[in-house]
């Protein structure tokens, strides 16, 4: 039977009374409140998982050290724990549970100075290489990602999600858990359609970030539903395409150029919608032309190829090294490289790669470039040369899930004397010695960091000793895991253990990888400023943080796909006499309150 407390919304449970009895509300059973979740927290439609032994060994090591440190500082514990020496005692717990991934020193518990300089220093240039939002009638599309990175509990609950939308067989993470939450920073809010939304992706990138230059990207991967029909088929045009998609690419550089233009500096950057075949060379062109994009971004596992000009045949996946499909689009790409003086990223090409959803990469008729797999970027990198091939998620196969990678690792399986991490080792090591190959870490980061630290360690490891860290990227995939700050700051801290580093030959990864990645290797592929942080008087200027008042009504009636909406960014260009004042991030920070680590949902009691 259903038990509601009509005081409080998120109280709604399939448990029976019997069930109940052995649970316990999760914001009243945590007395702790650490800044990492320590158990597992059920939304309400499942019987939760009890705490794991690693789980409370964690929790009693952080109650420790709160409860000692709190007292010499003249702290309350809350106070202690929702500070920066709260996330340090996280982060000591998890190494001496799990291991060394983090770099996390006991100073930090009793020095703020000592915290600060473990974390990402004040000067460090970001440039998020991957952002997405929605445009409003898009909004549910972010919410099985948002759900798989909080974690159980009421927020999960109330989207509809009763386990995790990305291991559905239950396996467990190296927590024990099979659906744990990669950050707390979330903390069960709300999983809503309007999080992915234009205000949004402005509040938790430019004002709850250290974000100074993100690249707003695009996905060309819905199915189209013809009036009447009851099944959604692939598009079989470009409009049929747009109609689906989370965002345009119009939309996508409406978005650059309102945010440029209220900050008055460069804080956003805009991907077009890359589609290839000789029948979408028009739709390319007309990009160029109207929407300036400053680079490229690709699906090959979507349907967005068209080399026909029948228009009730559906559009098809392509690869990189079709001489027929996408070597006409890279030539007109390559036609207009006029672009580049006023987009220096025009021959970016960024190509999503593993994460598919399609199917078991492990067999063979979905390991395949078509479906994922990273085989067709050396033949296309060598052919052409001028062009960077970013290779979003880094190629990382398993369904947004790392254990198949852990078993892998786990198994001794090895290929070239490293651990064959799927998808991702192949593609470290045949396009090692191409210079204008680079991978980037969206999502592949995120699910790994807190959840699969091993399998992070050996991705990231592998990277530096076949890429090098001039070759590796950072990208968040927010806004589907929330502000990227946790990101930032996980990358910041984490590093290779010692013991992984020596037995594969994987280098360290020190400040200046860390600065590399974070940033500085995107500013060189975009020709940007790495050397000066957001301030009123530099090259980054603040975003204001009454930007919501600000949204022209143009823009919202584009992202509302309203009847007559123009469609283009010609009609928000950057005003070099924009209003550059602006309140400082500190302001923003100055205004709200503590960090709560306040978890909802259910836990098993006691």
């Amino acid at each position: 039977m259903s038990q509601r407390d009509p005081d409080r919304p998120d109280s709604d449970t399939w448990f029976s009374r019997e069930q109940l009895e052995g649970l316990e509300r999760a914001d009243a059973a945590d007395a702790l409140r650490a800044a990492v979740p320590t158990r597992n927290v059920s939304n309400g439609e499942y019987v939760p998982f009890a705490q794991t032994a690693a789980q409370r060994e964690v929790e009693a090591r952080v109650a420790l050290v709160a409860e000692q440190t709190a007292k010499r500082l003249g702290l309350s514990r809350r106070g202690f724990l929702c500070g920066a020496g709260g996330m340090a005692a996280s982060f000591i717990a998890m190494n001496e549970v799990f291991g060394p991934f983090f770099d996390a020193s006991h100073f930090e518990l009793v020095e703020t100075a000592a915290a600060a300089e473990k974390g990402p220093p004040a000067d460090l240039f970001v440039l998020d290489d991957q952002l997405h939002m929605v445009r409003d009638s898009q909004g549910a599309a972010g919410m099985p990602l948002r759900a798989t990175s909080q974690g159980a509990g009421a927020a999960s609950t109330a989207a509809g999600f009763k386990a995790n939308p990305f291991n559905p067989e239950g396996f467990p993470d190296e927590l024990g858990n099979p659906w744990s939450a990669w950050t707390n920073s979330l903390q069960q809010t709300p999983n809503v359609g309007t999080d992915f939304t234009l205000t949004s992706l402005v509040k938790d990138v430019y004002l709850d970030s250290s974000v100074t230059v993100g690249v707003l990207s695009n996905a060309p991967l819905g199915l189209f539903l013809p009036p009447g029909a009851k099944e959604p088929i692939p598009p079989r045009t470009i409009a049929e395409s747009l109609s689906s998609e989370i965002l345009t690419g119009y939309q996508t550089a409406a978005v650059r150029d309102f945010v440029n233009r209220i900050a008055g500096s460069t804080r956003m950057l805009a991907h077009g919608q890359f589609y290839p075949g000789k029948n979408n060379l028009d739709f390319m062109q007309r990009q160029i032309e109207e929407c300036r994009p400053d680079s490229w971004k690709g699906y090959t596992i979507a349907y967005s190829a068209k080399n026909n000009d029948d228009p009730t045949r559906g559009m098809d996946r392509w690869s990189l090294d079709d001489e027929a499909i996408a070597y006409p689009t890279y030539e007109l790409i390559r036609r207009n490289r006029a672009q580049l003086k006023d987009r220096p990223g025009f021959f970016n090409i960024c190509i999503h790669k593993g994460l598919t959803t399609l199917g078991d990469p492990a067999d063979p008729h979905s390991d395949l470039p078509s479906m994922g797999n990273p085989n067709d970027i050396p033949k296309a990198a060598r052919d052409w040369p001028e062009f960077n091939f970013i290779i979003y998620h880094a190629a990382w196969a398993p369904l947004f899930y790392g254990q198949q990678s852990l078993r892998t690792v786990r198994g001794g399986r090895l290929l070239n004397g490293v651990p064959d991490i799927q998808w991702v080792t192949r593609m470290a090591q045949e396009c090692a010695h191409l210079p204008n190959v680079y991978a980037e870490l969206g999502t592949t980061f995120a699910a790994t960091v807190t959840t699969f630290p091993t399998v992070c360690a050996h991705i990231l490891g592998q990277f530096l000793k076949y890429f090098g860290s001039e070759r590796i990227v950072f990208g968040s995939d927010s806004l589907w895991y929330g502000a990227p700050q946790w990101q930032i700051e996980a990358l910041w801290r984490f590093q290779i253990p010692e013991v992984l580093a020596t037995k594969y030959g994987y280098p360290r990864l020190d400040e200046n990888a860390r600065r590399r990645i974070l940033g500085l290797n995107s500013a060189r592929l975009y020709k940007l400023d790495g050397r000066t942080p957001v301030s009123t008087a530099g090259s980054y200027k603040p975003v204001p943080s009454d930007f919501a008042n600000r949204v022209p009504a143009e823009l919202r009636a584009t992202l509302a796909d309203e009847p007559d909406s123009r469609q283009g960014s010609h009609a928000l260009q950057v005003s070099p006499g924009s209003d550059r004042l602006a309140r400082l991030r500190g302001d923003y920070r100055e205004a709200g309150g503590m960090r709560d680590n306040l978890r909802h949902g259910w836990v098993v009691r006691g």
